[in-house]
């Protein structure tokens, strides 16, 4: 008997169906069988079922002599189910990689409940992914598992069934079976969700529910959608027959109304000349299911008086005049932003004729908070070289990571165009507005956020796929500004001056932001480590991947709650998405991630762990200056090095130990070889290559050279004779008589973090 019965009904999906079948297949969890049916489709639906039943024994053919609809060929592989759990599978969505194991394992967590409901994301023809914008009621905080009235808002979850885990024997037993027609999921969803005695939810996303251009049944023009009158008939009728689900019916009579209001009102559902006819019949609908004295959410009033009177005309109407309301207000706000624009521009170029200032205006990563090297170089600026006034420009959100005796900035503001025109230093990562001119006398410091391990700049000219819409001779006119160029060892300094070809002076002083590594002390990594929740004894691994460029949509390639319940309790994981994206890397249900994607200091998160786990992101180059462990996850190397382009083989050249799967992740960690000898070793050539000049006084070093005028700079001091603080689990090991010598700083340590 296996753990899941996968019922894939199928119907004219044929340039979908190989790639939903194989999503199945694929899985890390293989204790399935795949019930896939053909519901007598005309194209290859048939031809492909019977490939993939002929090699992998797990799939089940079933074809059905003629076309009898969804909710008929659901039943018809529900028959040949033998599977604890019934997982439900539309032929052209997918389920996403682990995602069987992750509703196993949230089964055994809860007791094996009759349903188990977890999460999707809608996905677009373009790349684009969605998640369910009601995500919040899928949390796994709380008692589970638990009977719907204790979580009645799973009932805003869109009402389907391929977003649930059923247990079989309670579906047989109450005898569950999907009507005829469209909308075939509504009688079976509320039934099941109001009966079940357990329910638990899973907050992952495990379907990518495909929104196809063409082709949808509800998409589709057809009388056929006037079925979801005789669906909502079905759900009263189960109510009618289990009087115990009274207590359900304003909820389904609101949600009802809801429903066909947006039948009706979905543009090309209903044929022509068939309007009048469905908002007569949701009229009735309305009168006999409607309970009196029912509260109506003020948000859903206009679509419950449009269908309780039938008002087909007024309701036109006022959509006609909300839409052009709405296009009146956008007009509107395009024509002020267009004068603000240009009241703006006429500011700046005024501003441009007045004298400069000694002052420095620093920004980093497109308007972020005070971090990465600008953020070090502030600092430095207001300890060495305290008559330069500084200023920091960031969104407003990110105000609040800015030392209170900088000044702040936001972005496009007369203030903003004033610094920019009238500062004697500019300091960026990336490049400042392209609309900046450069003055004479202006001084443009470019410090750049990594050393490169994948191509930039010019060389993306044979990368299309990473360089995207990348405007090249704009990016000259950018790196024509620069005067100096910051670079933390020879390979970045080679790699800058090839593909920003520029007149700039390389400074290769080292990386600013690393001289925290080298000045902090293990007062300072405690302290951090108990402002993130650290446990005291634990082993801290900061998991920090790169972006892909070769995927539109970006997802996580470890199961990091996979990875902790295998490697035990003594480890947690931090987990860093990289900036461009948006959202944790994992839901934290364990307790033992602690998601610090919004944390302003990647550089903190590095004192405060044990040990760093990545792929190819830039961030290993900086943290291998703390000399604590480094693992390499490369299980894509290929396809990344494909896209991208790479310098140099990290594979052959790593930091530390290379897991090529996540099972070889684990047992890196499981056996100790992430710090062992070998380890160790690799991490001291890496260093020796990568780490030359990072020794605590890179800032220093820059504002002398730049703002002071100095050439008698501070030497360089051996990486053999730098100390840098130790990590946590390596001070636990210490002799307590053991000390680690720290170097003097001239400023607190929160203020350069």
């Amino acid at each position: 008997m296996p753990r899941f019965s996968v019922i894939v009904p199928a119907y004219k999906v044929q340039a979908y169906l190989h790639e939903c079948l194989e999503s199945v297949l694929s899985q890390s969890y293989p204790d399935l069988e795949l019930i896939a049916v053909d519901d007598c489709s005309p194209d290859a639906c048939g031809a492909i079922i019977d490939e993939f039943a002929a090699r992998d024994a797990r799939v089940r053919a079933v074809h059905l002599p003629e076309n009898q609809g969804l909710g008929r060929a659901r039943n018809a592989g529900l028959a040949q189910a033998t599977g604890d759990y019934l997982v439900f599978l539309d032929s052209d969505d997918t389920l996403t990689p682990d995602a069987l194991r992750s509703i196993a394992d949230r089964l055994k967590e809860t007791g094996e409940p009759d349903v188990l409901v977890f999460d999707y994301a809608r996905t677009y023809w373009s790349g684009e992914a969605q998640r369910n914008k009601v995500a919040a009621q899928l949390t796994e905080q709380g008692p589970a598992p638990f009977r719907l009235e204790d979580r009645p808002g799973l009932l805003r979850v869109i009402m389907v069934a391929w977003n649930k885990a059923y247990r079989r024997e309670f579906v047989e037993r109450r005898g569950f079976a999907f009507p005829p027609g469209y909308y075939e999921d509504t009688p079976w969803t509320y039934p099941v969700l109001m009966t079940a005695e357990t329910i638990a939810t899973l907050d992952r996303v495990c379907v990518h529910y495909r929104q196809r251009r063409q082709g949808n049944i509800l998409g589709t023009t057809s009388r056929c959608h006037f079925d979801v009158f005789d669906q909502y008939d079905r759900v009263f009728a189960f109510v009618d027959a289990h009087p115990e689900l009274d207590q359900w019916r304003p909820v389904l009579f609101r949600r009802m109304v809801d429903h066909l209001a947006t039948v009706f009102t979905k543009p090309g559902r209903l044929p022509r000349g068939t309007r009048a006819e469905f908002l007569r019949k949701a009229r009735a609908h309305y009168r006999r299911y409607r309970i009196p004295g029912t509260p109506v959410p003020l948000r859903t009033r206009m679509r419950h008086t449009l269908v309780h009177f039938g008002v087909h005309r007024t309701f036109r109407t006022l959509q006609a005049a909300m839409s052009w309301r709405r296009s009146a207000v956008k007009l509107a706000a395009k024509a002020l932003r267009t004068l603000r624009a240009a009241v703006l521009q006429l500011h700046y170029r005024v501003q441009l004729r007045l004298p400069l200032r000694n002052r420095a205006v620093f920004a980093a990563y497109w308007g972020r908070g005070h971090s990465c090297n600008p953020g070090a170089l502030e600092s430095a600026f207001r300890t060495h070289a305290p008559h330069i006034r500084t200023a920091w420009i960031a969104r407003p959100e990110h105000h609040h990571t800015i030392p209170a005796a900088t000044r702040r900035l936001r972005p496009n503001t007369a203030a903003y165009w004033t610094a920019l025109a009238r500062s004697k230093y500019l300091v960026n990562n990336v490049n400042f507005d392209r609309r900046l001119v450069k003055r004479p006398g202006q001084v443009m410091i470019q410090t750049q956020h990594g050393t490169p391990l994948k191509h930039m700049g010019l060389d993306l000219q044979e990368r299309p796929a990473a360089a995207r819409d990348m405007d090249f001779g704009e990016l000259l006119k950018g790196v024509d500004k620069w005067d100096h160029v910051l670079s933390p060892n020879r390979h970045t300094t080679l790699t800058w001056e090839r593909v920003y070809p520029g007149s700039y002076t390389t400074l290769a002083y080292g990386y600013p932001r690393n001289d925290v590594f080298q000045q902090a002390t293990s007062a300072d990594v405690h302290r951090l480590r108990e402002s993130l929740g650290i446990p005291q004894d634990a082993i801290a691994l900061l998991y920090a991947p790169t972006h892909r460029d070769y995927r539109r949509t970006q997802r996580a390639h470890l199961d990091l709650e996979r990875v902790l319940r295998r490697l035990g309790p003594r480890f947690v994981v931090l987990a860093r998405a990289h900036y461009w994206h948006e959202g944790p890397l994992a839901a934290a249900a364990s307790g033992r991630i602690i998601d610090v994607t919004d944390h302003p200091s990647v550089e903190s998160l590095c004192l405060a762990s044990d040990a760093l786990v990545t792929d190819y992101s830039s961030l290993m180059f900086d943290y291998a200056n703390l000399d604590r462990p480094i693992v390499i996850h490369a299980d894509d190397w290929e396809a990344y090095e494909a896209a991208r382009g790479t310098y140099f083989d990290l594979r052959a050249f790593p930091p530390g130990a290379v897991a090529r799967s996540e099972d070889e992740l684990i047992d890196i960690f499981a056996t100790d070889h992430w710090r062992g000898s070998r380890s160790t070793q690799l991490r001291t050539a890496f260093r020796e290559r990568f780490c030359p000049y990072d020794d605590g006084r890179a800032a220093e070093r820059v504002v002398r050279h730049v703002v002071l005028g100095e050439t008698d700079l501070p030497p360089v001091v051996p990486l053999a004779d730098r100390h840098p603080v130790p990590s946590a689990a390596a001070s636990l090991t210490r002799s307590p008589l053991a000390t680690v010598p720290q170097p003097a700083t001239s400023q607190p340590l929160t203020d350069r973090l």
